[in-house]
């Protein structure tokens, strides 16, 4: 905290000194080198700014459309980060190599004071534009960084915070940005990190997308070959033309050391003998790496449109085996023409799931536009959802909005937690969808819309209409087909769900969860679901040093006694029912057999023939209680 406002009083100095006294920076101000540099290149864009114009829907889908491929490869990154997002209250943003917004997701609560300073699709986001902001000055600094409240260069960007990496083709190209905003003090190191190890995702997916030629993949260590962490480089012709930032890390060069050179001086003469086999390479300077050669028939597909990329190794989609099947079916249904209501508990997932289905659908090179309409006062959605003319109501925007229905014209408008929009806004919605025509409040012309229709709700609709709190019409029009994404503690990919996001989170820390550990987190009851389970990751991850095994001793304090009760067991873990007289027999089992065992509970659990959890509930119920 006081680093912070720490940071805050020397920003505010700096700013009187450069802003108000017309002063050089002289590099003592205590700003960050990044923040001087851009404050000197923007000093002709002026401190107030002029209010940015966004694209019209036809030109954002053009823009879109042309960096499609980063959209597709990056999707399943904003997907993981918007869980994120939701937690802390902050947005994630997709921008294309300009710096324009091609997507945002993330908290409803941070949604609209971002749109209030033009932080929203269709934006022009580089230091031109706005002045020194995360997006516009990584564009240029080519370097992931930070920008906190007053080191905006526009004061009516001062109260957020912003964290953002590019993007980088193989050639050493800029594809787009990844950013993470909200309010300044929930932006930090943290932040700065998640999108780091997006970004590295992403250039690895499109990496393998864009690669003609041979792909060489390799590392020190081979069992990271096929992740993100591996280094590839593309070969064509014998000349590399191709490779990622841990390829450069690797080979100790830069870009323009690389691309075009002979593959032969740099990587050495041997590496064609490791086509469809691993092992060892040996560079020109001794160094050996686990390695592995593939023809462009496989590295070389083009994927279509809007699809992410097939996962390799330990990259895997965002969709797991318990809702693949579901999202086939509810495709082939949006596909059609009908409305699709996704159903399940708080935290499940289901606008991941929404998500995952735009891409899937027909629809998938239009844009997806969420609303949450228990997010948004009543008196904000109806003006979000239909729009209004300039000078509909006081605070209106000066040229009007053209609301968020319109905006999904072309593409999916997903309506999250549809049973908490008010009934006059039912009867709006109705019409909308009955007529497929938009009024914006204030009058005008009506506008003609087209999109494919996803809602969802944790309620139960049904049970709302009979209580006359959701109209019956309207509920047959948006559950063409209902689709019940499963909650946590019911989903049989669990176990690997709970193992892909730790990885994800982990990854570039060296962290790893032991056996034990990922039996205790597979047997919680997990009420808040996903969002519960991401939750407590965090904070481990948080509280972990680089290279730790996480155990059962890192593991929230609750959990112990949480898997003391069998009621918040799975219903598929085997559980010993003991009888009141043999209590004593079993427990002096139980702790004779951990004594054997050297105090191991998977060993002990493993002799005795039962699950981890019936251990651990017997040390919970011997453990002394704690002193006051």
């Amino acid at each position: 905290m006081k680093e912070a406002q720490a940071l805050a009083l020397r920003v505010e100095h700096a700013r009187d000194r450069f802003f108000m006294q017309g002063q050089a920076l002289s590099g003592d101000e205590g700003l960050a080198p990044h923040i001087s540099r851009s404050w000197r290149r923007c000093q002709d864009v002026g401190p107030a700014g002029a209010e940015p114009q966004p694209l019209v829907l036809p030109q954002l889908r053009e823009r879109r459309e042309q960096a499609m491929q980063v959209l597709a490869c990056a999707q399943p990154e904003l997907d993981g980060l918007a869980e994120q997002a939701l937690g802390t209250g902050c947005i994630v943003i997709l921008t294309d190599a300009a710096g324009l917004i091609l997507e945002e997701i993330g908290s409803p609560e941070f949604l609209p004071k971002a749109q209030r300073i033009a932080l929203a699709p269709g934006v022009d986001w580089s230091e031109t534009s706005r002045g020194t902001n995360a997006i516009g000055t990584a564009l240029l600094e080519r370097q992931s960084l930070m920008v906190l409240g007053g080191e905006h260069f526009l004061p009516q960007n001062g109260a957020i915070g912003c964290a953002a990496s590019p993007i980088f083709t193989g050639r050493g190209e800029i594809a787009g940005v990844i950013d993470i905003s909200g309010d300044a003090a929930q932006v930090n190191d943290h932040a700065l990190g998640l999108v780091r190890m997006a970004t590295q995702q992403v250039e690895h997916r499109l990496m393998l997308a864009q690669a003609r030629g041979h792909l060489l993949r390799f590392h020190p260590r081979p069992g990271l070959l096929g992740t993100a962490r591996e280094g590839l480089v593309v070969i064509d012709d014998g000349r590399i033309v191709a490779a990622n930032r841990v390829a450069l890390g690797l080979l100790g060069a830069a870009w323009d050391g690389l691309i075009d050179r002979s593959v032969d001086a740099l990587i050495g003469r041997r590496w064609p003998q490791l086509e469809g086999r691993a092992g060892l390479l040996t560079l020109p300077g001794g160094r050996q790496m686990a390695a592995t050669v593939e023809r462009s028939a496989r590295a070389g597909i083009r994927y279509a449109p809007g699809r992410p990329p097939a996962a390799s190794g330990a990259e895997r989609p965002r969709v797991a085996d318990d809702t693949a099947p579901l999202l086939a079916r509810a495709c082939k249904v949006l596909d059609d023409g009908l409305p699709v209501l996704v159903t399940g508990e708080t935290g499940s997932g289901k606008e991941v799931f929404a998500r995952a289905l735009h891409q899937a659908s027909r629809r998938s090179k239009g844009p997806f536009v969420a609303v949450n309409c228990a997010a948004l006062p009543e008196s904000l959605i109806e003006a979000e959802l239909f729009g209004y003319e300039a000078g509909a109501f006081t605070g209106a925007r000066r040229r009007g909005m053209p609301g968020r229905i319109r905006e999904a014209s072309g593409g999916v408008l997903f309506l999250d937690e549809i049973g908490d929009m008010p009934l006059l806004l039912q009867t709006r919605l109705l019409r909308v969808l009955e007529e497929r025509i938009v009024m914006p409040l204030g009058g005008g012309p009506g506008q003609r819309v087209d999109f494919d229709l996803v809602c969802a709700t944790h309620r139960d609709l049904q049970q709302m209409s009979a209580a006359g709190s959701f109209r019956a019409d309207l509920l047959y029009r948006v559950d063409g087909y209902r689709v019940a994404v499963p909650a946590l503690r019911d989903r049989h990919d669990r176990r690997a769900l709970i193992e892909r996001l730790f990885d994800a989170l982990a990854r570039t820390r060296h962290l790893a969860l032991d056996r034990e550990a990922l039996d205790l987190l597979d047997a919680q009851a997990w009420a808040g679901n996903i969002r519960e389970l991401n939750s407590v990751l965090r904070g481990v991850v948080a509280l972990a040093d680089d290279g730790d095994t996480i155990g059962v001793a890192q593991l929230p304090e609750r959990f112990l006694s949480a898997a003391a009760s069998t009621q918040e067991l799975p219903h598929r873990v085997v559980q010993i029912e003991v009888e009141p007289a043999l209590s004593d027999v079993v427990e002096n089992t139980i702790d004779q057999t951990l004594s054997a065992c050297g105090g191991s509970v998977a060993a002990a659990a493993r002799r005795l023939g039962v699950h981890r959890s019936t251990v651990y509930r017997h040390l919970a119920q011997r453990s002394p209680p704690r002193q006051p």
